[in-house]
């Protein structure tokens, strides 16, 4: 803006971050000796030979994966539906839910003004497969073909009852903004294994239906160094915003740029010993790189056609789930540590009957065909692939039960999630809920320990995983106890 107060534009471009830096070169070395201190003091534990970056000592024991691929079901898909099937529920579908059952728990805004909660049962066929006889729904048949290849977890479990804070408390461990997410997390801790792309990677499709918003912050680094936040990757042409080079800009010239640009930036890290100068430089230099490998990675034109048989026909339409799930693959060949993939939509108030077959049909044989693509690439037994969403749907309708239409509302007391790949037990399913999938019975698994679990398969302890910020010692899982649930991993673990 012209005539602008030059101290009043110094002041809003100012960062809380920058402020105390100019405050004295005396605090900024103070905090950098502090952060280094703490990663030196974990140099007695294993060294991560294969990553670059990361920190000393970290992973705290040897990892059974390399990678995670985390298929992230935006809106909270109806547990009932798809998995959590108790044929008892044909026998009380439409009587009110005891309250023996509901037992005072805290509703939604959509359902607190409701006299009546029906019970709904699905209405979808299910049938028993595998060697665990796991019901599954008519709705996933390609899931069903390896499903002896996942355990399915059907006791999940979260405080939150409402999508952002619910969505926000799985990735991040809180259900207030502000925290890393899991991808960041491991960014610091790990590191990459490529240095010509992220180590943390997000791409995002959409179903038809209600969809919730999907904020940044979900893939942000929070108190982190910002370098450690994802990177989104976009459908068509320009997969990374700004990526591409000006008109008249070639690529010697961008270099000299480059150059230029990273003197100036270090001149201002040596004066002021900002974190945030060195992130700067790091993050000019990849984008520079990744200039080269992006486009060729979102090429599918080298794919085989058995590609495309075995994600399905959407692999081939950009935006799509199957294609990202494509993708994902081959972001896990060149080394991505943490590929994320939202679909949105599942967020089923009302016409849950067509919209979840039609979710359903977005998704299941992409899923299964990425589980199988990376068997039988082998690379299966070194990734975890994880499937869920940030909570589940009632047995109860929202809104009046009619015979071919009715909703589910939001579910936070027990829901579930399938996970596979490295050391993860197969065929299995563990917990269980009661004859309303309302209640856990048995082996609950909060999404804390769930997050634990992830971590512990890449060879970190989550309670050493830490970061000091405002005084306490930060981590993924919070200061609420968590436990690694080893009961669902092979005995090796």
């Amino acid at each position: 803006m012209q005539n602008q107060n030059p101290l009043e534009t110094f002041r809003q471009n100012m960062t809380r971050r920058q402020l105390f830096g100019h405050s004295g070169k005396a605090l900024g070395t103070a905090a950098l000796t502090t952060l280094m201190a703490k990663n030196v003091s974990a140099t007695s534990l294993p060294k991560n030979d294969n990553a670059i970056g990361g920190l000393p000592g970290v992973p705290h024991f040897p990892a059974k994966v390399k990678r995670v691929i985390y298929l992230f079901m935006s809106g909270g898909p109806s547990h009932i539906d798809l998995f959590d099937y108790h044929p008892e529920m044909r026998k009380f579908h439409g009587e009110e839910l005891p309250e023996s059952i509901r037992q005072g728990q805290r509703l939604t805004t959509m359902t607190s003004g409701q006299k009546s909660f029906p019970c709904v049962a699905p209405m979808f066929k299910f049938k028993k497969h595998g060697k665990a006889q796991t019901w599954v729904s008519e709705l996933l048949p390609h899931l069903t073909d390896v499903i002896d290849d996942i355990t399915i977890v059907k006791s999940m479990h979260t405080e939150a009852i409402n999508h952002d804070p619910a969505i926000t408390f799985i990735n991040t461990g809180r259900q207030q903004p502000g925290k890393p997410c899991m991808g960041a997390w491991l960014s610091y801790g790990l590191g990459s294994m490529n240095e010509n792309l992220p180590t943390f990677v997000v791409m995002i499709s959409r179903g038809k239906g209600n969809l919730q918003a999907l904020y940044s912050r979900l893939w942000g680094s929070g108190f982190l160094p910002s370098k450690h936040q994802g990177v989104k990757l976009r459908g068509g042409v320009s997969p990374v915003l700004y990526l591409e080079d000006p008109a008249g800009i070639d690529r010697s010239m961008r270099r000299r740029m480059l150059d230029g640009i990273a003197k100036v930036n270090q001149s201002h890290y040596d004066a002021f010993n900002d974190p945030e100068t060195l992130t700067r430089i790091a993050q000019y230099e990849l984008a520079f790189r990744m200039q080269a490998s992006m486009p060729e990675l979102t090429d599918l034109s080298s794919e085989p056609e058995s590609t495309f048989e075995i994600y399905g026909p959407d692999s081939k339409k950009p935006n799509t789930f199957a294609r990202n799930c494509v993708i994902a693959r081959r972001l896990a060949e060149r080394g991505v540590r943490f590929i994320q993939l939202y679909h949105r939509a599942w967020d089923q108030h009302g016409n849950l009957p067509k919209d979840i077959r039609s979710q359903c049909k977005d998704v299941d044989q992409a899923s299964a065909g990425l589980l199988k693509d990376l068997k039988q690439r082998g690379m299966l037994d070194d990734t975890l692939i994880v499937w869920g969403g940030e909570f589940g749907r009632t047995i109860y309708s929202q809104g009046k039960l009619t015979n071919d239409n009715h909703g589910r509302d939001h579910h936070g007391r027990a829901f579930s999630t399938w996970i596979a790949g490295g050391s993860i037990k197969k065929g299995f399913e563990y917990g269980k809920t009661d004859d309303h999938a309302y209640n856990i019975v048995e082996n609950p698994v909060h999404i804390r320990d769930m997050n634990a679990t992830i971590l512990h398969q890449l060879g970190i302890d989550h309670e050493r995983l830490t970061f000091k910020f405002q005084g306490l010692d930060e981590k993924l899982t919070g200061v609420e106890p968590a436990r690694v649930v080893k009961e669902i991993l092979e005995a090796r673990s």
